[in-house]
């Protein structure tokens, strides 16, 4: 029986198997493209994860190639934050942005898939919730070190007001859309997860140059508490658009049937319905949400 056939295996029983140097290695697992846990200190790779590093083709150089942009980003970076390595984590968005991601592209194509399945994952029983936890703290400190590249400089466009409602408790969506939005020139009011119905629409009727209030819904727990923000947002607000998303909301006529104007499945759409509103007058709200 061969090291590889049973037990878990080291970093440097890994470089040997493979023919490459230790640190060859230990690159592949801090670019996510090898996944490994850290067992009393010492990095451990399964004989399953280094099959399927192989059966990738993923074993690359160490000078850049072409074609990284790529690669599978969300699943390396989904394999490191279940990993709890935060440093890993944060290697893989380098990477991708070393290889040519923008700043949205990282959030909305690489995060934002990462996250949805490690949630899945625990959804389904497979991934205890300490991990999904641990992986979603891990994912603030890595917005909290990008979210500042998003800002712009010049006049604002006007102000977004984002919240989840009472009892939702998932921020980090709103926190990936609220950076994304700065980043296309829109102030934005993040009033985070577990916002009271009341107190949610008296911020958004005190936001001067209001253009947009979205409500993100991520579990079908929380939609009566969707409703009833929405409600509240309708009574304090005459001409602003209310936007529903998140997980729980399927499409625009269950967005229309819980009090909404409009739909947005992801936050490219969120910006395009914002660059609508934005246009000519005969582009405003009344013709991005029919």
């Amino acid at each position: 029986m061969t090291a590889e056939a049973g037990r878990p295996l080291t970093l440097q029983e890994v470089a040997d198997l493979l023919g490459v140097h230790y640190m060859t290695v230990y690159r592949y697992v801090r670019l996510g493209l090898l996944e490994a846990s850290k067992v009393a200190g010492t990095w451990q790779v399964t004989p399953a994860a280094l099959a399927e590093l192989r059966d990738r083709s993923a074993v690359v150089p160490a000078s850049p190639v072409r074609g990284r942009r790529r690669a599978p980003w969300a699943e390396r970076l989904e394999h490191r934050l279940v990993a709890g390595d935060a440093r890993g984590s944060w290697s893989v968005i380098e990477a991708a942005l070393a290889a040519g991601a923008e700043l949205d592209e990282v959030y909305l194509d690489i995060v934002a898939p990462a996250l949805r399945t490690i949630g899945l994952r625990w959804a389904e029983g497979t991934l205890d919730v300490a991990v999904e936890h641990r992986a979603s703290v891990i994912t603030g400190r890595l917005l909290g070190r990008l979210g500042p590249r998003f800002h712009r400089r010049g006049r604002s466009r006007g102000t977004v007001v984002l919240g989840a409602p009472a009892g939702e408790h998932h921020a980090l969506p709103l926190a990936l859309l609220a950076d994304v939005v700065r980043g296309r020139g829109w102030d934005v009011s993040d009033l985070g997860a577990d916002v009271p119905p009341r107190s949610f629409a008296r911020t958004a009727a005190a936001t001067q140059q209001l253009r947009m209030v979205g409500v993100s819904i991520s579990t079908p727990e929380s939609m009566r508490a969707g409703e009833e923000t929405i409600a509240a947002l309708r009574g304090a607000l005459t001409g602003v658009p209310i936007l529903a998303g998140g997980h729980a909301v399927v499409d625009e006529a269950h967005a229309r049937a819980i009090g909404a104007d409009g739909w947005a499945p992801h936050g490219r759409a969120v910006v395009a319905l914002l660059d609508a509103l934005n246009g000519p007058p005969a582009d405003r709200a009344g013709d991005a949400f029919g």
